[in-house]
Formats: C-alpha cells, structure tokens, sequence
C-alpha cells in the first residue's frame, strides 16, 4: 500500500536573499564597476575637460604607478599582513634611480633601484620571520628608516637627471599610440595574475592567508614564501619608483607620499581581503581605477587637498566595510 505525499514547495527566494548571494559572489566586481561607472558620470557632467582623449590617457599614465603600488601591497595582503613601507620605498629607489643615472646611466640605475627594492623587502619579511615581529610594526618602522635615507641621499632636494633616455621611453607612445608606461604596467598585472593563479607561489599565498596553520601543516615553507610576497612588493615598489622619476625628471621626497593610502584604498576597493586569502592582482586593477579616476576628476574641479584626503579616508572605510570577511573573525578588536 503506497502513501501519498505532498507535493514540496519551494518558496521563492526573497529580495533580501538575491542581494546577499549578489553581494557574497560578484560583489568584489559589482561594486568597482558601479563606482567606477558612477564616477565617469558625475564627473563628465561637472566638467567638459573629462572626458576627453587627451584626459583618458593621463588617467592612464597616473594610475600606472599607483597599479604597481597596489599590486605591491597586494601581494603582501594576500598572505594577511601588510606592508606600510611601499610610499617609502617609492621614494628611496626614484632617488637612488635618479642619482645613477646622472653618474652611471639608466640601465645601471634602474637594476640598483631594484636590487634595493629588493633588499627592502627581504628585511621586512626577515624580520616578521626572524623577530616574530607583526608586519605593521616592521612596516611602519621600516617606513621612517627608509625615509631617513631617502632624505639623507637627496639632501633634503629634488635629484634631477639629464639623461633623457628613460624618461623618453616612460613618456612615449607605445603600440598604436598607448603609452609605454601604461603597456609595461599591463605586462606586469598580467604576469603576476598569471602567477598568482598558475604556480604554486601564488597557490601558497592564497593558502597562508586563508589559514597559515592549516597550510603549515600541509607542508607549506611558510616563512619562505611570506619572505617570497615581501620581496616582490620590494621590487613592484622599486620598479614603480624608478618609473615615477622618470616621469618627472627627477627624484622627489614626496614622490610616495600619497601612495601609501592609495594603494591600500585602491586594494581593499578592488575586493582583495586584508585578512588574506581572498582577492588577487587582477582585482586590484578595478579598485585602481576607482581611486585614479576619484584623483583626477577632484583634480580637474579644483577640490582642495583637504577635502581629497576626507574623501579618499571615507573610500577606504567603505572598502573595508564591504570586503572583510567577519567570519575569519570572533571578535573585532
């Protein structure tokens, strides 16, 4: 004898419901895109001189070395630390870039640049590693140590350099007219992309920010590979600093100032977790674009530098607010 069921009815999924998987699954794209798509607007309808080839192509060229930055600090994010020394960095390699070329010439220059870079970056992981340091204290120690010498090199001056080569190259157009500046950054975004998702270093950035523990027991080198992420954002900082001074012909001590909370606002918009494990490089590009957009549509208008610092700091609380996973957490502190 059969028993006769009811039918089981689903319920449709509420609004509510729509908009959480839309925010869990696409947000990190959602977001950007409606920020960036916004902006385009708003700043299109306040001023004519926006949207504009010429305009386009600047947004282009200022938001290529603020991309390197933030792919600097990207790589350090994904492993849950952070590198507070990237402005700093920009600022020690462009002088120290500047100051070769005028006595050893570009190719020269640009290599110690990003030796140093590098060295900069194997000290910082060293000392999270060797001192059981957080990686803010190291950082941000390691930001006034660079800045120090960044301001004893230059002697507290710009470094300007005669040698027109590389920033020929940097300031020049490319294939079918895209600036150099703008292709080389590409080429890099792309490259770390690749690596972030194809080879087993970026595999184990993922899993160290995702749960350091649980990859050390899978027989991850941790401490390696945190030390393998502080380098390669020494050397994106490195490279970012030499083409900065190539750009104005010269070395400046302000040249990084401002990169430091770019970055980490371009970053955290881009959908890239600061808890770790969760984001990439290709993420930072869109959280870049919103940030680079933001600067020079204020720019353009003639916003006060004041008011592009409150707004820039409310970009970065809304990032962080829509980013962070609460889960990782049991408690905020």
């Amino acid at each position: 004898m059969s028993v006769a069921t009811a039918p089981v009815t689903r319920r449709p999924a509420s609004a509510g419901s729509a908009l959480r998987v839309v925010h869990e699954r696409y947000g990190h794209l959602v977001y950007p895109l409606v920020a960036i798509a916004g902006l385009v607007i708003w700043f299109s309808i306040t001023t004519s001189a926006f949207l504009t080839v010429d305009n386009l192509w600047n947004v282009g060229r200022q938001s290529s070395v603020l991309l390197l930055v933030a792919l600097a600090g990207t790589m350090v994010i994904l492993i849950g630390s952070i590198d507070l020394s990237v402005g700093a960095n920009v600022t020690l390699t462009g002088i120290i870039c500047a100051m070769l070329i005028n006595s050893h010439g570009p190719i020269e220059a640009l290599v110690v640049a990003l030796l140093v870079g590098m060295a900069v970056g194997a000290v910082n992981g060293l000392l999270l590693l060797v001192l059981k340091i957080p990686s803010f204290l190291v950082t941000l120690g390691m930001l006034s140590v660079l800045t120090g010498l960044a301001t004893a090199l230059a002697h507290s001056s710009p470094v300007p350099f005669a040698d027109m080569g590389l920033p020929n190259f940097v300031n020049g157009d490319g294939i079918i007219g895209i600036p150099n500046i703008i292709l080389l950054t590409l080429a890099v975004l792309i490259a770390l992309t690749v690596a972030s998702f194809k080879t087993r270093f970026g595999r184990y950035l993922f899993a160290i920010g995702g749960g350091e523990p649980v990859a050390a027991v899978s027989g991850v080198s941790v401490g390696r590979y945190k030390v393998a992420a502080f380098v390669c954002s020494g050397v994106l900082c490195a490279l970012a600093g030499s083409l900065l001074a190539a750009q104005v012909g010269a070395g400046t001590l302000d040249s990084g100032s401002s990169l430091l909370l770019d970055s980490i606002a371009a970053v955290v918009m881009g959908g890239t977790a600061l808890s770790g494990g969760v984001g990439g490089p290709h993420r930072t590009l869109l959280g870049v674009l919103v940030i680079a957009i933001l600067s020079n549509g204020m720019d353009i208008i003639g916003y006060q530098e004041f008011t592009q610092q409150i707004v820039k700091g409310s970009v970065i609380i809304a990032a962080v607010a829509l980013s962070i996973d609460r889960k990782k957490y049991t408690f905020i502190k």
